[in-house]
């Protein structure tokens, strides 16, 4: 009897499932597909053999990719040879895919069998996975089937930043937006100030020029030959300034007020803003043509280019459309209204807004549109689908758009499609070297650039090493300096607070030197009395060289002491009366001793 055993692939990993010898036909019957939805009746049908859970969501992200691609993985491989029977012919396998289905009956040998009673059992197998794995909750399993997805999806989609089509959607919705608001408010500017200047507006056509004229003019009784200069280069015509001075010293318009031209004036320098904006704005949209749609923009233009793309909703849905449709898009309005009629179907759709039918005969008009769609959805598909955006394909269409006006015009025979592509493609593969070595130039360049960079920071950074051990020297030989400097200042800083210490020493020479000259008058005056007098003159001297030489050592509150009987302690003048003062008392001591001697 055939063994059957259903293969299960999960993001947490693979499982192999037998089922119960039940017969095909009665699985099939509705009461056991209702079964499938009850967990006690689904395990009397199916048991779980096998599960190989993914080592990492690395892991999980390879085996996905080769089951979409039909490829068996080793991971499956080593699950199927170690838990299906040795006896293949006996074993039929059930799998959801067919590709994986026939690569594992191609690699393994094994019989695999798709769809009905499978499907029901995969069914049933994926709504009680978690319940029939050990330690897998129903909310891990959903996590690990979100993480996987995300990544399935990344892997799969590549998103490339420069080649965005939803920029030129928004770009030329808004650039069609801005043409409708300028000329709207350019005919308000030109009602508004026709009323002043009514003569301008037949002058001047353009919408933008007339509003900077407006602009600049302000009141036309002002304008004279010294603005004629600055006319002309507005106008870019020095007839029509001309035209405008001789106007306005003939205008029929009325007089208006300074408020009123203000008003003017700022509305229309609104609209030259929006103006000049709206040509950045094409700008803009010219280069992301040339970027997004490079053969699109080369054949047909980056306006109308841009329109198909905006109508069809992305560039991938225009390459997905065929030529029939590409050629009336953008007049479904008249087709319906045709089809209801059972009227003339429309010709032409946004492709109307190119050269190439403009330029056609009235009764080639038809043709030439069919011949633009159809080298259109070429040009689509070349870009949508070309990894390297060129716009070769879209000249060689242009020029062959072009032999075949020519030939409908003169009968000249264009060249055949397949030669022309065939020097598309040459030259296309030149361009692509061509980009290619720019592109490694400017590698190297920033490579260059990188390692000059990391040099210039590793030098810097090898000097900053070098220059901090000498730093730290410099900052060690800095405070010694100071503290040699600093016995220096020190006394000098004494002496400014304490001003008896640099005093002292003249000081004692003053009071000597007067003493001396006092004993001198006396040795004069008795010359005999004279020992006595050194006697008691000596201990009176020690005790003020001693207390001179402690002014140096003690407190002040000791020089308090010695403060009434030595007075020269004292700096300043004080010092000089004091010393004075006391030099007459001590005459007066010694006279009075010399008398009574």
């Amino acid at each position: 009897m055939v063994l059957l055993h259903v293969l299960f692939e999960h993001a947490v990993g693979y499982a192999l499932l037998a089922l119960k010898e039940v017969e095909e036909i009665s699985l099939l019957l509705p009461q056991v597909e209702e079964c499938v939805l009850n967990l006690g009746k689904f395990h009397n049908i199916v048991r779980l053999v096998a599960f190989c859970p993914f080592a990492s969501s690395q892991v999980a992200l390879e085996n996905a990719n080769a089951v979409s691609e039909g490829v068996v993985h080793e991971d499956l491989r080593l699950l199927l040879e170690t838990h299906l029977p040795s006896k293949k012919k006996k074993v039929l396998l059930g799998v959801g895919d067919p590709k994986i289905g026939a690569a594992i009956q191609e690699e393994l040998g094994y019989n695999c069998q798709t769809g009905g009673v499978i499907a029901e059992i995969l069914r049933g197998v994926r709504l009680h996975f978690h319940n029939l794995v050990k330690g897998l909750t129903d909310l891990s399993a959903c996590k690990a089937q979100l993480g996987l997805g995300h990544s399935y999806s990344r892997a799969k989609v590549k998103f490339n930043v420069n080649r965005v089509d939803n920029m030129i959607i928004q770009s030329i919705s808004l650039l069609d937006q801005l043409d409708k608001d300028i000329n709207t408010f350019s005919m308000r500017v030109r009602e508004w100030y026709g009323y002043h200047f009514p003569e301008l507006v037949k002058i001047i056509n353009d919408n933008a020029t007339y509003c900077r004229l407006a602009q600049f003019i302000g009141n036309r009784r002002e304008l004279n030959e010294e603005k004629l200069e600055k006319l002309e280069e507005l106008t870019m015509d020095g007839a029509k300034a001309k035209a405008i001075l001789d106007a306005s010293r003939s205008s029929m318009g009325m007089d208006i007020s300074a408020i009123d031209l203000i008003n003017i004036e700022s509305f229309s320098s609104r609209v030259v803003s929006l103006s000049e904006y709206r040509q950045s704005l094409h700008t803009y949209l010219r280069s992301k043509m040339s970027q997004v749609a490079p053969s699109l923009s080369a054949l047909i233009g980056e306006a109308v280019g841009a329109r198909l793309i905006a109508h069809a909703g992305s560039l991938t849905n225009l390459a997905k459309y065929p030529a029939s449709t590409v050629q009336i898009l953008g007049a479904e309005k008249a087709l319906f209204r045709a089809l209801k009629t059972r009227g003339n179907t429309p010709k032409y759709g946004l492709i109307f807004h190119s050269t190439f039918i403009g330029r056609a005969a009235a009764k080639n008009k038809g043709r030439i549109s069919r011949y633009l769609a159809n080298k259109c959805s070429i040009a689509s598909r070349i870009d949508c689908f070309s990894e390297v955006p060129t716009s070769v394909f879209g000249e060689k269409l242009r020029e062959q758009v072009e032999e075949r006006l020519s030939f409908y015009e003169t009968g000249e025979i264009p060249r055949k499609n397949l030669d022309v592509m065939k020097e598309a493609m040459v030259q296309a593969e030149e361009a692509a070297a061509e980009m290619a070595r720019k592109l490694e130039k400017q590698e190297k360049k920033r490579l260059k650039k990188e390692k000059k960079r990391l040099a210039a920071l590793a030098l810097a950074s090898s000097e900053n090493n070098s220059s901090t051990p000498e730093e730290c020297e410099e900052t060690n030989e800095r405070p010694k300096k100071k503290k040699k400097q600093k016995p220096q200042e020190i006394p000098q800083e004494n002496g400014m607070e304490d001003p008896p210490v640099p005093v002292s020493k003249p000081k004692k020479k003053k009071s000597f030197s007067k003493e001396e000259l006092v004993s001198s008058d006396l040795e004069e005056t008795a010359g005999s009395v004279s020992l006595p007098k050194r006697k008691k003159s000596a201990p009176k001297e020690e005790p003020v060289s001693d207390a001179e030489e402690a002014g140096t050592r003690i407190i002040p509150k000791k020089k308090r002491k010695f403060s009434s009987k030595e007075e020269p302690l004292s700096s300043g003048p004080e010092e000089a009366a004091g010393s004075k003062s006391s030099s007459s008392k001590k005459k007066k001591k010694l006279r009075k001793l010399a008398q009574e001697d």
